[in-house]
């Protein structure tokens, strides 16, 4: 049966969900401004003819196609830009001359924000003047490396490389373990070779749930994965496929070679899947029973010491990790290492499942049921270790697989994103596979996607500015950042390899990488011999390796290798965590990593695919949302204050190697959070409105006033329609782009500032502000229950205040203006003079509006309310004022003087004068 990647063009739309889709003019469908260079076109041609050539190698067609804006969209753009950098130096020249303020200290104050404002925005677009879009061509790929007449996964016949799949987590509560579970059935099942990738799960607390839910995913899987290839389903996580309706409404087209047979399979599939995940719940409450009942029997004498009743495993061994009772040896960060092969190779020969029968009524005869490779890790853990996060566990997991499968290529997830399309993984070889620059591509990034984010996107975690605007920038440098997850690297470039172009020689094949001998590569890599021994096989070509490295046999040996090169002592005094692997010691250990193969001069790619490649889920509650920008922004900041700082060179050549705007780039990258104290101090002027009374008496940071206001809305307009015309060129919409304006609002004015004193609290050796594990939403799939309930719960944090304080600033000011016109009257003159202060208290009061629905919890159902709301505080305010003034301020009408005012003008007399 042919495999549903290696099939016709014609198969149906599920089979090639990656394939260029174009339109008569050569553009791709749904992205119509887009328009290809004509590279690809020469490169072809130059193919064909070396393939009729004699005795020559014929050279690989490109495998993926590039993509420019059209020309005259990129040149408004740049224009635009070009114009607003005129604006911003004119604007500083004229400041400069015009020293004239009611303070000068504010003065100060607002020049510097003033130029920090103008570098921030100058370094943000630099990267964006050449964006660069690549569109994968998986047909040529199967053509080419997978072609017919292999099985439903890839026979022997395949050349696709190996890859091992990383995927990470920690709390099986936190971390809802059914996301977990079916990020791992994705993988199981998605539509590449079974005997080319191997799964290796990371459970960072070292919980029996998480090991014996892997044992009950690894006997679900032999049922659905035979059903996904049979029938060709997208997607593959049977939670997003069985509960997810797409947002039309339409049904998806069927792509299998069994149509007569579906729907009672995909009836009695479900139904498992129901059985499964009630033994999954199940878990928590059975592991503690039956560790009770082998407790009582052993009289009490599983205790090991430490306190706690021991947690006991199905065959009645104590477990070696975590105790749900915490004991010695037993605890979070301390306990011992647990490396088990859950489901081994399968090999490359095919394997036919059975016909349907009594006790399976699923016709699997034609369907190979082999199932990848699934190792279950837990590394050790002990007190006086810093086990450096997540980071940490990845370096555990790229040991572990170099000495089982020691794939070329590896790629990690965190463990609630889901394989979305199962063509994801051929999609990165694409690239990774290219004759042009395959070669020299470290990773592969695809942009993160989510389920579960309401309609609206209220807190940005879609995140679309960054994703298809920075990133698609990136691309026409050197690439992408690395951003944690949907990454896939090369493993030699993890070593630390150099890059074919800065090789000393042709056939260096990474020396950097496999050292000068035993002991220098000790020093690097560590003392396991048999590890070393992988990492020359790793840098070395694919040519030169073949097509796959053939698993290990996990013997008494090769187990106790695995156990050592998984223990917390193995990477002292090596270079684990800083030339090797991923980067230790920062909270944004992605940013980092993928900084560092830039500099040694790697490249990356920025791949989008159709459907989405990957999916997860995101935080829903306002708190959680600004905990993970807290982390983000305050580890991105940490970077620019380190030895990893982009301004600094690291090498007599890594100025070359690195592209100046990529430089430019991760600077910008870097340094965004120390906007916020800039930000703060502007959202925090309007208390000057409370603070200067009397008619005539006002305030100005900058005189001539009306000149400096000119200028300011002058660049704030520039600027929106520069980024009118980057969300055209990156596919965005218009609610995209409010809410990433909204949202960094929200966070310069609360989560950066808080970012920064954590920086400068490292800096002076402190320990800094803790960053804590984002919490995911329970998962209530097929119950009835309020949607998005997490986005209506308020959870108080200190976090918040510096935000609440800016809006109460804010909706101060315009009260207080309010009553001060109704106390002293207002001239046109001062109404003109007033109008761009108040019309900044507006704009700041809209870019927090979602903020403002955040801390209104179920109040926030009706948004209304939150505008009643800000009605009623204005008013109240501008009363307060009054009475003030009243009392006060001489020349002041009295607070009935006013009323008397506002109802004489309501009435119908007032009106006939």
């Amino acid at each position: 049966m042919v495999s549903p990647a290696a099939g016709d063009a014609d198969a149906g739309e599920l089979a090639y969900p990656l394939l260029a889709n174009r339109d008569g003019t050569g553009r791709e469908k749904g992205y119509p401004v887009w328009v290809p260079t004509g590279e690809e076109e020469a490169l072809s041609a130059a193919a064909v003819k070396s393939a009729d050539g004699v005795g020559a190698r014929p050279l690989l067609p490109p495998l993926y196609r590039t993509y420019r804006v059209e020309h005259a969209l990129l040149l408004r753009y740049r224009l635009l830009n070009l114009a607003r950098l005129v604006l911003i130096t004119h604007f500083f020249i004229w400041r400069t001359r015009h020293r004239d303020s009611d303070s000068m200290f504010l003065w100060w104050i607002t020049m510097a924000g003033d130029f920090w404002f103008g570098l921030n925005w100058l370094l943000n677009q630099a990267s964006k003047m050449n964006p660069i879009r690549r569109i994968p061509n998986v047909s040529l790929l199967n053509q080419h490396f997978d072609p017919p007449g292999c099985t439903d996964t890839g026979g022997s016949s395949s050349q696709l490389p190996a890859i091992d799949v990383f995927i990470n987590t920690v709390d099986p509560v936190d971390e809802p373990i059914i996301y977990t579970m079916n990020a791992v059935l994705s993988i199981l099942a998605t539509d590449y070779p079974a005997g080319r990738h191997a799964t290796y799960f990371s459970d960072d607390g070292g919980s029996l749930v998480h090991y014996e839910a892997l044992q009950e995913t690894a006997r679900f899987a032999a049922l659905w994965t035979p059903f996904c290839r049979k029938h060709r389903v997208e997607p593959r996580a049977p939670e997003s496929y069985f509960f997810t309706v797409k947002a039309d409404g339409a049904a998806q087209p069927y792509a299998g070679d069994a149509p007569g047979e579906f729907v009672a399979d995909r009836r009695r599939v479900r139904r498992e899947y129901e059985e499964y995940k009630a033994r999954l719940a199940a878990l928590f409450t059975e592991i503690p029973q039956r560790s009770d009942f082998f407790e009582r029997r052993s009289g009490g004498k599983g205790d090991a010491g430490g306190g706690g009743r021991a947690t006991y495993m199905a065959d009645g061994r104590q477990w070696p990790g975590t105790w749900f009772e915490p004991a010695e040896n037993h605890r979070k960060g301390q306990h011992a290492a647990v490396v088990q092969v859950m489901l081994n190779h399968p090999g490359d020969a095919p394997q036919l499942g059975a016909p349907a029968s009594t006790e399976l009524p699923l016709d699997f005869s034609a369907v190979d049921v082999r199932l990848p490779m699934l190792v279950y890790i837990a590394r050790e853990k002990r007190p006086g270790y810093d086990h450096q996060k997540k980071a940490g566990a990845m370096n555990v997991q790229l040991r572990v697989s170099a000495l089982l499968t020691n794939a070329p290529f590896v790629i990690n997830f965190d463990g609630d994103h889901y394989i979305n399309n199962s063509q994801a993984f051929r999609a990165a070889m694409c690239f990774m596979l290219d004759a042009r620059d395959g070669e020299g591509t470290a990773f592969v990034q695809f942009p993160q996607r989510f389920d579960d984010v309401d309609p609206t996107d209220r807190y940005c975690n879609h995140n679309r500015v960054f994703f298809d605007a920075t990133l698609l920038g990136l691309n026409g440098l050197q690439g992408p950042s690395y951003v944690g997850t949907g990454c896939m690297f090369r493993r030699a470039a993890l070593y630390g390899a150099d890059p074919p172009r800065w090789r000393r020689t042709a056939a260096d094949g990474g020396a950097k990488a496999m050292a000068q001998d035993n002991s220098d590569a000790c020093r690097r890599f560590g003392t396991s011999m048999p590890f070393i021994n992988t990492v020359p096989l790793a840098a070395a070509s694919l040519q030169d390796r073949g097509a796959v490295s053939p698993a290990a046999v996990v013997d008494g040996r090769v187990a106790a290798e695995l156990d050592y090169v998984s223990t917390c002592a193995y990477e002292g005094g090596t270079a684990w965590g800083d030339g090797v692997g991923w980067v230790y010691n920062i909270a944004t250990e992605d940013v980092v990593t993928g900084f560092r193969l830039h500099r040694a001069g790697w490249r990356s790619q920025y791949c989008a695919t159709e459907p989405d490649a990957f999916r997860g889920t995101a935080p829903l509650n306002l708190t959680e949302r600004l905990y993970q920008i807290l982390r983000w922004s305050g580890g991105s900041l940490d970077m620019f204050l380190s030895r990893n700082c982009p301004l600094l060179l690291a090498g007599d050549d890594s100025w070359r190697r690195m592209h100046p705007m990529q430089r430019v780039a991760y600077t910008n990258m870097t340094v965004y959070p120390v906007c916020a104290t800039f930000i703060f101090c502007y959202d925090l002027l309007p208390l000057m409105w409370l603070f200067v009374s009397g008619a005539g008496n006002e305030f100005y940071v900058q005189k001539p006033f009306q000149t400096y206001a000119a200028y300011m809305f002058a660049g704030i307009a520039m600027m929106e329609l520069s980024g009118l015309l980057e969300i055209q060129w990156a596919g965005l919409s218009l609610l995209d782009w409010v809410r990433n304006e909204q949202f960094y609002m929200i966070g310069a004015t609360g989560v950066y500032p808080a970012a920064v004193l954590h920086s400068l609290l490292r800096l002076v050796g402190l320990k800094g502000l803790p960053f804590k594990l984002t919490s995911k939403p329970p998962q209530q799939s097929g119950v009835s229950h309020e949607p998005f309930a997490e986005m209506y719960e308020v959870q108080w944090a200190p976090l918040l205040a510096p935000t609440l304080l800016v809006m109460a600033v804010n909706a101060a000011a315009i009260g207080a203006a309010a009553g001060k016109a109704a106390a002293f009257g207002w001239s046109l003159p001062q109404v003109a003079g007033a109008s761009g202060g108040l019309l900044f208290n507006v704009w700041v009061l809209a870019l927090l509006y979602p903020f403002g629905l955040g801390v209104m919890g179920r109040w926030s159902k009706r948004p209304y309310l939150l505008f009643l709301l800000l009605v009623a505080a204005l008013a109240a305010v501008a009363s307060v004022y009054v009475a003030l003034l009243a009392a006060f301020a001489p020349g002041a009408r009295s607070p009935s003087q006013v009323v008397g005012l506002l109802l004489g003008s309501a009435s119908p007399a007032s009106w006939r004068s």
